[in-house]
């Protein structure tokens, strides 16, 4: 009998018992009140007057209306650039231990983004919510006894400027309890390794070892791992080697995409548990299983806002126009794709995380990932969002009994001076006929949006497609940032980037 295993499902049954209901709404309002409170005296706060902001009758509006919309760079720019030259209280008071290293999923340059003490503590407490939630899930007791992969980036975080600089991975697992450390693996001497291909090859030799009954990470990049290990010890699926194998917690980017392929490798069922882990902060966790849709993190330290997402509001940067209206979670509503505004214990404030969401449960705070600002293709009008895109490549895996786990596009001129769709599309038969593909991409693509059918009857030419191995969107990833970890492929390409793209592909074949 599984007797810790019980014990610990006891308790988490038993906690959620007495854990409180919270109401999503009440809980931001109060969530917004302890930010401004507690950097009230920072350089930010002053700024902008954050003392008369909660003196207001109506704290979210004069919150809205007093401080402006702020990306990544000009956040740095005006803010955060202070705190490499020492300087503290700047956005959020006190010391600063860590920054979190994003390269995103455009560009080679990291952003450095601050995390605080108070947001390490933050994401341990979304963590535990998301612990708690297990109960919904009904697992056996044995399964709580099982041990968890958590792939991430390395552990080993770099010394630089006097603070500790790494991926938010690996800042979170550096950061786990001490009681949490008999479960975790790859354990703390493989998680320092820095090289991706080096750090998997242990995890394949070590992976007999282990009785794995929960995975945690990226999938692109837990893909790429399994299947080392399968390739490794020449076994037909993972649950060869880790038979107890249950639960794969998804995270980064949307799981849709990758779900064929995936659990191609299982020899039977797994339950995937959406999250969203951002290097900003832990937004949100899948709580129940009827609903794949996550529940925000409302009480931990993030405020969130929505602007809605149309194109008179985006920058051609992805950026926010600064006259984008703003709804606080009281009023969203559902079938309406939202950019992400956040405000966090890290000091970001009224910040473009870069994502956009729609709500499937209003009345519990639960979304979905719908795209990114960045990844919004409008080019001729088409308007194209990742998850219209995400629609197709699912169309398409069923049309020619494929599995397609990554794709990118560029929407440019060709020799002919039309207006094209250029789509790179990762699939495990090559051999498809690529007109036939770019046909029914095409057809599905009209379907499922109007705006881009109206565009293939006027300025859009047409579409496309050069079918590449998935491999070549990871030697990519490689080449101009670093394999594994939080980074992702860039789903739309401006022609820059495109045609050094390009140069790579025809460099490899």
């Amino acid at each position: 009998m599984a007797v810790l295993g019980s014990l610990i499902k006891g308790f988490i049954e038993l906690s959620d018992t007495f854990s409180s209901e919270t109401n999503p709404v009440e809980s931001q309002k109060n969530v917004l009140k302890e930010l401004l409170t507690t950097a009230k005296n920072t350089a930010f706060g002053k700024h902008y007057n954050f003392e008369a902001i909660l003196a207001s009758e109506n704290i979210e509006e004069a919150f809205s209306k007093a401080v402006p919309y702020f990306d990544y760079h000009n956040m740095y720019q005006s803010w955060w650039y202070k705190l490499h030259d020492g300087q503290i209280n700047v956005t959020w008071p006190g010391d600063l231990t860590y920054f979190a290293l994003s390269s995103g999923t455009t560009g080679k340059t990291s952003k450095r983004i601050p995390v605080t003490d108070a947001m390490i503590a933050a994401i341990r407490k979304s963590g535990i919510k998301q612990v708690l939630a297990l109960k919904n899930f009904d697992f056996p007791a044995d399964f709580f006894e099982k041990e968890i992969m958590m792939l991430g980036s390395s552990t080993d975080l770099n010394e630089h400027n006097d603070f500790l600089e790494g991926e938010i991975s690996g800042i979170s697992a550096s950061n786990i309890p001490f009681w949490f450390k008999g479960y975790y693996k790859p354990g703390e001497n493989i998680a320092k390794i820095d090289d991706w291909d080096t750090r998997v090859l242990q995890i394949a030799k070590r992976a007999k070892d282990w009785d794995i009954g929960a995975l945690s990470g990226i999938p692109s990049w837990i893909e790429l791992m399994l299947q080392k290990v399968i390739d490794y010890h020449n076994l037909n699926t993972i649950h060869d080697i880790w038979p107890n194998l249950t639960v794969y917690t998804s995270g980064g980017v949307a799981f849709g995409p990758y779900e064929k392929s995936f659990h191609a490798l299982m020899g039977k069922p797994v339950t995937v548990i959406d999250t969203y882990l951002a290097s900003e902060g832990y937004l949100a966790t899948q709580t129940r299983p009827e609903s794949s849709a996550m529940s925000l993190n409302t009480n931990h330290g993030i405020y969130f806002e929505f602007v809605p997402f149309k194109p008179e509001f985006i920058n051609q940067d992805g950026s926010l126009t600064q006259n984008a209206p703003v709804v606080t979670l009281e009023n969203v509503e559902l079938e309406q794709d939202y950019v992400l505004i956040i405000s966090t214990v890290s000091g970001a404030w009224r910040y473009l995380i870069g994502d956009t969401i729609e709500f499937t449960d209003i009345e519990r705070a639960e979304i979905k990932i719908t795209g990114r600002t960045k990844f919004f293709l409008n080019t001729v009008g088409s308007q194209l969002s990742v998850n219209k895109m995400d629609a197709a490549m699912k169309t398409l895996e069923n049309t020619f009994s494929t599995k397609i786990t990554e794709y990118t596009i560029c929407a440019k001129r060709a020799e002919d001076n039309e207006f094209y769709h250029f789509w790179y599309i990762g699939a495990d038969n090559t051999n498809l006929n690529e007109t036939d593909v770019a046909i029914a991409l095409d057809d599905a693509l009209k379907t499922a949006n109007k705006n881009y059918k109206v565009a293939r009857s006027k300025a859009l030419k047409g579409v496309k497609v050069t079918l590449v191995s998935p491999d070549m969107f990871y030697e990519w990833n490689a080449k101009n940032k670093k394999k594994g970890g939080q980074v992702k492929m860039e789903r739309v390409m401006g022609e820059e980037t495109f045609k050094a793209w390009e140069t790579f592909i025809k460099a490899q074949y």
